[in-house]
């Protein structure tokens, strides 16, 4: 029952002191704690699935022995336990309003003649397991006043194990004013005793509505937790309950859960449209899903919805991630969750009451790196691929439920690459999504800043949140990742971070702890041979306090530099190039408009047969891949200018490095020689600058440039 009538009165104060968001999204990251660890008990490794009676029967003489062995044969008859319900739960009135002389519970004699363990006894006849309710309080919630458990746990434990208990759903009404988590961690630990005792394991549902936010203390305590309120059967609260609980994606994982409480699906209140997105939405924000209507007389459409494979699938997923939100606009809310298989499902939320067209992209839910992409609607069963966008018309109070699966991953291209360039295969984010060139501002894409670490900006990067993970696809194509990490500047309080980076599954460098205090750190990691490249952020081990971590100037080199011998620069192809005016010509001069308009390069009356024909400003660059040794070049302004016109410098930069640099030349001077060491150097630029006059015909001659590599 949960709080059926104690915590109507509570629920606007156990939550108002938590900042909404557009679309009423709770903001939690500014106040954030660090998840605790979560319960070694094995269960509930996925999000449990069952049933509860009280949605439907509340304590009404209906709820009886027969009606739970009667949803027992349901399950098995209906084909519910092979869809993956296992839990037939009991909730509030099963027991007698007083314990017997020796403090023990006592069941309802008219409600269950043969006692409790009958009905788990019968239960587990089925395959299925058994669950109970209580409450850490004197008394538990309905207004007849059952006994509750507090100052009884290890008593009632011994004897709910006895029983056969799989299941312990334990509320929060008459507690007494009693710290919550002293509350239930005693009920915890009297249940681990019970197990040890037994050998029975009972999987532990804490539900203390969010009051003293569970989830930053009860992942260690129990495998879920309430985070709400009651859900009622209506369109308006099990949407706002939506609302609270989607930002907790960062608490949950394998054998700990939010809890947004049980399903309504099959009560009546809403439309079967309405009770596709409830089963959506529940299923993506990876919430148990406790059946609360009344099996035995389901609609075919209820049947339906509750045992969808596919979306059951996603909320079952063995990688243990809760959706997140993604984008929440006018009603229309798009979450992405991330699946073991490398996809995604998606679901597309019209909250308004007229149709829409819901909208996002594959770059946008955190997934890319494939040519294509294959969507299977999950309620419709339709397949369908996309290169990049994600789009459905979505009826009033609706939702468009995908699975996105990636095809063939294609390797980054020849060159040295900006990460924040190249399409990750995965990305998930600890608050936010994972930002290209600019820090994590915790909630929406683009509200970071710029990428800033002990004072020093970066145009490029990724910027995260702990804890994070981020992977890219290589196919053995590339050699090496160089990249500055550290702590964002934005992190004025605090923060500490691990920055590690991975090559298939071997670490392959290792940040060690950076403070907001730290300079950024440069890492290298060789990834020769590599097919998958993850970047993975953890927390210092303060927990997860302002973690703003960035991946700045994150380099990939991919693919083989040029082959061994001397080369006209001329003769290669450049990785880019830009020109002042018109193209950069090849061994001709430049002519300022189309290509090839240029003339024989000459510097100083001396004509050049090879060479690079540039104006200012320009800028081009060759990949490497660490094979070259020099590079020499006559560096001046081309005849071709007029008496006075035209002066240059000439720049060649190395890894980011300048290495080289002409000072000004003008018209009349001679061509001159340049020369550079670039052993082992990934990439080089040559730049020519207008030399600070503006540019004047500044027609920039590279001649006779020649690579020699290994």
């Amino acid at each position: 029952m949960s709080s059926f009538r104690k915590f109507r009165k509570r629920t606007g104060t156990a939550l108002a002191a938590l900042p909404l968001l557009a679309g009423g999204l709770v903001a939690l990251a500014a106040t954030a704690a660090p998840p605790a660890a979560a319960v070694d008990n094995g269960l509930a490794r996925t999000p449990q699935m069952g049933f509860n009676n009280w949605n439907s029967t509340h304590c009404r003489a209906e709820f009886n022995e027969a009606m739970v062995k009667g949803i027992a044969d349901t399950f098995v008859s209906q084909g519910l336990k092979d869809a993956g319900y296992t839990y037939v739960n009991l909730d509030d009135c099963w027991a007698q309003p007083s314990r017997d002389a020796s403090g023990n519970l006592v069941p309802d004699p008219v409600r269950f003649p043969h006692g409790i363990k009958a009905v788990a006894d019968y239960v587990h006849s089925k395959g299925l397991k058994f669950g109970l309710y209580s409450s850490a309080g004197t008394k538990t919630c309905d207004v007849q006043g059952f006994p509750g458990g507090l100052g009884h746990e290890q008593q009632d434990a011994n004897l709910w194990a006895s029983w056969g208990v799989d299941y312990l759903k334990y509320d929060n009404c008459n507690n007494s004013g009693v710290d919550a988590r002293q509350r239930y961690k005693a009920m915890g630990d009297a249940l681990t005793a019970a197990t040890r005792s037994t050998g029975r394991p009972i999987l532990y549902s804490i539900c203390e509505w969010g009051s003293n936010q569970p989830w930053t203390w009860a992942p260690a305590v129990g495998n879920s937790w309430r985070t709400t309120g009651d859900i009622s059967d209506s369109w308006s609260s099990m949407i706002s309950i939506a609302h609270q609980n989607q930002p907790l994606a960062p608490y949950a994982g394998p054998g700990a859960w939010n809890d947004p409480d049980m399903l309504e699906v099959g009560n009546g209140g809403m439309t079967d449209t309405e009770y596709r997105t409830h089963f959506s939405l529940w299923s993506q924000m990876a919430a148990p899903l406790l059946i609360g209507s009344d099996l035995r007389t389901a609609s075919a459409s209820t049947l339906a919805i509750l045992k969808n494979t596919d979306v059951i699938a996603v909320d079952q997923d063995p990688l243990g991630k809760q959706g997140t939100v993604v984008s929440s606009s006018g009603g229309l809310v798009v979450m992405s969750k991330p699946l073991a298989d490398g996809g995604r499902s998606v679901t597309l939320t019209n909250e308004t009451t007229s149709t829409k067209t819901v909208s996002t992209t594959v770059k946008d839910i955190g997934i890319g790196g494939a040519s294509s992409y294959t969507l299977k609607d999950l309620w419709s069963k339709a397949t369908s691929t996309t290169t990049n966008g994600i789009s459905a018309s979505v009826p009033a109070h609706g939702t468009v439920m995908f699975r996105v699966t990636p095809g063939s991953p294609v390797p980054p291209p020849t060159g040295l690459n900006q990460l924040s360039d190249l399409p990750w295969t995965s990305a998930v984010g600890g608050w936010g999504p994972v930002e290209r060139d600019r820090s994590n501002g915790e909630q929406a894409a683009g509200d970071g800043r710029v990428l800033t670490i002990g004072g020093t900006i970066y145009a490029k990067g990724l910027g995260t949140h702990a804890p994070s993970d981020i992977s890219y696809y290589l196919g053995g194509a590339c050699a090496s990742l160089g990249v500055d990490v550290g702590v964002d500047d934005e992190s004025t309080k605090g923060g500490s971070v691990r920055f590690q980076v991975w090559r298939d599954g071997t670490l392959a460098a290792d940040s060690g702890v950076r403070t907001a205090a730290d300079p950024p750190k440069h890492l290298t990691a060789d990834l020769k041979g590599g097919s998958k490249l993850r970047l993975v952020v953890t927390d210092g081990g303060d927990g997860i306090t302002y973690d703003h971590a960035d991946w700045a100037d994150a380099k990939l080199a991919c693919g083989s530099g040029p082959s061994a011998g001397t080369h006209d620069l001329s003769d290669l192809t450049w990785t880019s190039a830009t020109n002042g005016w018109g193209p950069v010509e090849r061994d001709r001069s430049n002519g300022e408009q189309a290509a090839g308009d240029g003339r024989a390069l000459t510097v100083g009356g001396v004509v050049y047969g090879k060479g690079l024909g540039t104006h200012a400003a320009s800028a081009v660059s060759y990949y490497l891949g660490g094979t070259c040794s020099s590079l020499t070049a006559a560096v001046g302004v081309d005849d071709e200018v007029a008496v006075g016109k035209g002066s240059v410098v000439f720049q060649i930069w190395r890894d980011g490095s300048l290495v080289a640099d002409s000072g000004k030349v003008t018209g009349a001077d001679a061509a001159k020689p340049l020369s550079v060491d670039l052993a082992g150097a990934l990439e080089v630029r040559l730049v020519v600058t207008d030399a600070g006059d503006g540019v004047d015909y500044d027609h920039a001659d590279w001649a006779g440039a020649r690579l020699v590599c290994a």
